[in-house]
This record gives structure tokens, C-alpha cells and sequence, in this order.
């Protein structure tokens, strides 16, 4: 962002939603509309580095038409997610899969996609 650049941003960490504004100053980033202190802290990570953590499905390679749910164990950068689910198409597993089991192990070096459902 450039000096005097303004954003609107929704907040995402609590179930209040606040409605955030987001202001390059000199000083840095001016954040307000934050009921507490995790909105400054989301629109800053949002606006310099955002991540989300990616759910989906992995096909189950000896159980016909099975799927397993599975998502990242902590957030990956978010311009990394296509990238990442085409990675992931081409995986399969092999059952018995328990939940939180790792089935890829250091997506991107950021983090590892676990198990979120069982596979008998």
C-alpha cells in the first residue's frame, strides 16, 4: 500500500466481524473500526501476507469412490492455494486413514495436510 492508500477489510477472527479500515501512514499501517486487537493484527497480516489454511478431499486409492476430508495444519500463503490444490489432485492415500494422520507432509514448506475424517 502507498502512503495515504485506504482499505476496507471485514474481520475475520471472531464472530463480531468487524468492519475495518486500514490506512498507510507514514508511521505505518492505521487501523480502526477493530473492536479489539486481533483486527489490527488480521489487517495487517491480510494486507502484507495474507494465508488461509486449505480444506478439501483426497481420493482414497483402495477404497473405491472414497474420499478423505483433509486441510493444512496451519495457514498457507494465499497466493499459493491453486497451486496447492493442483498438487493435491494428484495425490492419493491408502486406507485404513485415522484423523490427523499427516498424508502430505510439508506443503510448500509451510505446512504439513493432515487427515480431518477416518477411512477404515
Amino acid at each position: 500500500m502507498k502512503i495515504g492508500e485506504t482499505k476496507e477489510l471485514i474481520c475475520i477472527n471472531c464472530p463480531m466481524g468487524c468492519n475495518l479500515t486500514a490506512t498507510m501512514t507514514e508511521s505505518g499501517l492505521k487501523v480502526t473500526g477493530n473492536t479489539c486487537p486481533r483486527g489490527e493484527k488480521y489487517a495487517n497480516e491480510e494486507l502484507t501476507h495474507p494465508t488461509r489454511t486449505l480444506t478439501t478431499t483426497l481420493r482414497v486409492n483402495n477404497r473405491e469412490g472414497k474420499y478423505v476430508p483433509v486441510k493444512t495444519n496451519g495457514p498457507i500463503s494465499k497466493e499459493k492455494l491453486f497451486e496447492a490444490m493442483k498438487v493435491l489432485s494428484e495425490v492419493t492415500v491408502s486406507a485404513p486413514v485415522k484423523t490427523g494422520d499427516v498424508v502430505f507432509a510439508s506443503l510448500f514448506g509451510e505446512a504439513d495436510v493432515i487427515a480431518t475424517g477416518t477411512v477404515d
